[in-house]
């Protein structure tokens, strides 16, 4: 994992992508969803690993749980913190 991207945000910003998706019937790929955060693939591949280990996604389909869907709701009605920590820094200097 890339040290300035916060595994635990990337995870909430995953889930939140995937809803997105779903709610708009797209198929989404490690690859798109690496463009959408502008972050690595390997960061989403192996965020993506971990929320399919906890059961929150289908790694194989790329879709979310029903835990998953519960969970991306909540978070897609909240603030999400930055997925780099130099934009926390920017933000904390704004």
């Amino acid at each position: 994992m890339n040290p300035s991207t916060d595994t635990k945000s990337l995870a909430a910003h995953v889930l939140v992508a995937l809803v997105r998706a779903q709610r708009a019937r797209r198929v989404v790929t490690v690859h798109d969803l690496a463009l959408e955060l502008d972050v690595r693939k390997t960061d989403v591949r192996d965020v993506v690993s971990l929320l399919h280990h906890e059961g929150h996604v289908d790694a194989l389909r790329m879709k979310l749980t029903l835990s998953g869907l519960t969970l991306a709701t909540a978070l897609a009605r909240s603030s999400l913190r930055p997925l780099r920590s130099s934009e926390l820094a920017d933000s904390a200097a704004a």
